[in-house]
């Protein structure tokens, strides 16, 4: 087998989004990535804004001497840009402390999670999002054993692949996950699995015969987020 061959055996293999960061990293440019992925550049910018670009041979070939030359400083100058930008932010935040992961998880429920009293569930499609909710049940007392996972996915995703790789993202054995759901809407179907390559989590709790976490955990979850809206008004901070 060539090196050719070899090569392109390797990217078939890889997630759509490792697929575009060794394409960027070997030094292809947005536009040349976005037709070998489907994915869009602004979808590539905020994927890859941080990696470092020198331009390769081909792309050099495509674009011109000086084009990509110009292409190279302007990421050069984004990554510098964002990297001092990171330094800041970080500088800002500190550490996290365990009241900081309860109102953040607060907050991520409140525009994330199911609003019924009768259901305590999260949709996300962000591995680094469902790793953090997980952490927040779990803070509150949530046995991993009462989390349950029900992939979305797409007509052409492999769902075997998606149940492997979100149970290695959670550690939550496959026999939590429910039967994935498939949409089968035309005009998302293309769209959403390039942006979407292992679906989209929804991630619930099971009471699991403890009843503080049925309904009442429901309950005290939204007039946690309640009493923070109110205090937040009263303080006049709004």
């Amino acid at each position: 087998m060539c090196n050719v061959q070899i090569y392109n055996l390797y990217m078939h293999n890889l997630s759509i989004r490792d697929k575009a960061l060794a394409l960027r990293e070997n030094g292809f440019s947005y536009k040349y990535i976005s037709s070998k992925t489907g994915l869009s550049k602004s979808t590539l910018s905020g994927w890859l804004t941080e990696v470092s670009y020198t331009p390769n041979k081909e792309t050099i070939s495509a674009f011109g001497k000086a084009r990509a030359a110009a292409s190279a400083r302007r990421a050069e100058l984004r990554q510098q840009s964002i990297q001092e930008i990171r330094k800041t932010a970080t500088k800002d935040i500190g550490g996290i402390s365990q009241r900081d992961l309860f109102i953040y998880g607060l907050a991520l429920y409140l525009g994330e999670g199911c609003k019924s009293n009768s259901q305590i569930r999260m949709i996300n499609s962000d591995p680094r999002i469902i790793q953090t909710t997980i952490a927040w049940f779990r803070m509150l007392g949530v046995e991993k054993k009462q989390l349950r996972i029900r992939l979305h996915l797409y007509p052409d995703s492999d769902t075997k692949q998606c149940l492997q790789f979100w149970s290695r993202t959670t550690s939550i054995p496959v026999s939590q996950f429910q039967k994935p759901q498939i949409d089968t809407r035309i005009d998302k179907k293309a769209k959403k699995r390039r942006k979407l390559p292992f679906g989209t989590v929804q991630l619930s709790v099971r009471s699991g015969g403890r009843k503080e976490y049925g309904v009442l955990f429901s309950r005290k979850i939204q007039l946690w987020n309640e009493v923070i809206l109110s205090e937040i008004q009263n303080a006049g901070v709004v």
